[in-house]
């Protein structure tokens, strides 16, 4: 291994879903907060679960794994019926730590919540979180401006102390017909999964539209989840995501390599 590929390998942090790496030429560049969004059932819990099962699995990286909506043993529950076989093995034996609705709805402030947790989480031994979702953090703020504030001060909190995170929400509408939060802007990355209905089910894609810090491929590419998690097949960019047919180039969203964006 060259000098610099060993250089670019230890300032990324792998996901572990096929595909996807190689749509951000490495991984997520460590540090980074990183913004899931989607539509409801594509797939943005289990990218999450897989992202902190790999980091355990494959490089020895605690994960924290955050939900507001759901239990922990609804957390493992998801995880064992989609293949991660050892999250609550993991959970058992401190490698993972969860911390679920029960915990983080009975603070009426999250930031009392979230320096809690950052006090009992070894910051040399847990290096991945994943929030789930922003979508019910911003129950805990009453205007918009207030929400924007808090979120910059945690991402800040978050990079402070050595995480790369995931921050998962939900989106009523599919990429690109939507509106821009400031979620967008605020984060390091932007990656957006969607879902379109067909007569047998649905066509699920992966679009990442913003990476700062590193190169990136801009084109839709279309996932699917099976047992084992979530598969990005990153071989077939051209094509339109909306019918699944191949289309000409120019008519492609996105459009190839490139640096991530501001």
């Amino acid at each position: 291994m060259s000098e610099d590929t060993q250089k670019d390998t230890d300032t990324k942090v792998t996901t572990g879903i096929t595909g996807l790496d190689n749509i951000l030429k490495g991984g997520i560049h460590r540090g980074s907060a990183v913004l899931v969004s989607g539509n409801p059932g594509t797939g943005k819990s289990i990218l999450g679960m897989q992202y902190i099962d790999h980091g355990v699995r494959e490089h020895g990286e605690g994960g924290v794994y955050l939900s507001f909506e759901e239990t922990e043993d609804d957390i493992a529950e998801a995880a064992v019926s989609i293949g991660i076989d050892g999250w609550r093995e993991h959970v058992e034996n401190g490698d993972i730590v969860v911390y679920d609705k029960m915990e983080l709805l009975e603070e009426t402030d999250f930031s009392s919540s979230l320096t809690r947790i950052l006090e009992e989480v070894d910051s040399d031994r847990y290096s991945r979180l994943v929030m789930d979702s922003l979508t019910m953090f911003e129950m805990f703020f009453e205007s918009e401006k207030e929400r924007r504030t808090y979120l910059l001060k945690m991402i800040d909190i978050l990079k402070h102390n050595g995480f790369t995170s995931l921050l998962i929400q939900e989106s009523e509408a599919v990429f690109p017909d939507r509106d821009i939060g400031p979620e967008e802007f605020l984060t390091d990355g932007n990656i957006y999964l969607a879902q379109t209905p067909t007569k047998t089910g649905a066509n699920r894609y992966v679009w990442v539209a913003k990476m700062r810090k590193q190169e990136i491929d801009t084109h839709i590419f279309p996932m699917e989840i099976k047992q084992g998690g979530i598969n990005v097949h990153d071989k077939a960019a051209g094509f339109s995501y909306m019918s699944g047919e191949d289309v000409d180039d120019d008519m492609d969203i996105g459009g190839g390599t490139r640096r991530g964006g501001l």
